[in-house]
């Protein structure tokens, strides 16, 4: 991790601003290169309606236990702390998406080949692992208290002074800090670090970047049909952003 906050808030930013247009236009020229795409009406009538769950005051997990959460707000607030950049974190409801998450397909790896074998690969082979993304957060935060206990005087993660917190993070992340049964840098750079980035970039509808205000932060334009005369343009978005269930910010 970074070593200041607003190192790590640009740090986040140039990942997700640098993945998204890739992945866009992935997904653009497989649409276009399909053999058997059905209609666009079609689409429409077999696409789920997806709920709209906005960042909500006094929110209460339905798939971490208290512990887990107090550990999960405590970790989000040191990697996206607020300071004079922007909003932190907790304050945009990063924690509350990553709990939603916990309730999707993707958390049970439902279109994951999760059969052995499994191998220590280069990153590049992909995810080697049979464990869901529940299973990584519950044994995770389990492993990463274990080793706070072991090497902090019996201390959990969220009884760590926030100096403390900011470095072990920065171990796990950098594969410093391990557990003998479970690899914390695989949870912590495959599975924390993605969705808190996700929780604070998502479109509000999924329960992070409450009011948008990661997006007006960098001027990000949100769902709107018409921006790309300003994408040459060398000053800030002058419109608010609009979400999917077309709200303004």
């Amino acid at each position: 991790m970074p070593s200041s906050n607003d190192s790590g808030r640009r740090r986040f930013l140039k990942g997700s601003l640098t993945i998204a247009p890739l992945a866009a236009g992935g997904l653009s020229a497989g649409l276009l290169n399909a053999q058997e795409t059905p209609p666009r009406d079609d689409l429409a009538k077999s696409a789920p309606a997806i709920a709209n769950q906005p960042t909500v005051e006094h929110y209460q997990p339905t798939f971490f236990t208290p512990d887990e959460w107090a550990f999960l707000n405590a970790a989000v607030d040191r990697m996206i702390p607020k300071d004079d950049v922007g909003p932190g974190g907790v304050e945009q409801g990063v924690p509350q998406y990553i709990d939603r998450q916990m309730q999707t397909p993707y958390a049970d790896g439902s279109r994951w080949y999760l059969q052995g074998p499994f191998f220590d690969v280069a990153p590049e082979f992909g995810y080697q692992m049979k464990l869901t993304p529940k299973q990584q957060y519950r044994l995770g935060i389990r492993a990463i208290n274990d080793y706070c206990r072991a090497h902090y005087d019996g201390k959990t993660f969220v009884q760590l002074d926030a100096a403390q917190q900011t470095d072990l993070l920065k171990q796990i992340e950098a594969g410093k800090a391990k557990s003998p049964d479970f690899k914390m840098g695989t949870f912590f750079n495959g599975f924390l670090l993605v969705n808190v980035m996700e929780g604070y970039f998502c479109d509000p509808m999924y329960g992070g970047n409450k009011d948008m205000a990661s997006w007006k932060m960098i001027g990000y334009p949100g769902v709107r049909a018409d921006y790309l005369e300003w994408v040459p343009e060398s000053k800030p978005y002058p419109y608010q952003p609009i979400s999917m269930y077309g709200k303004r910010g």
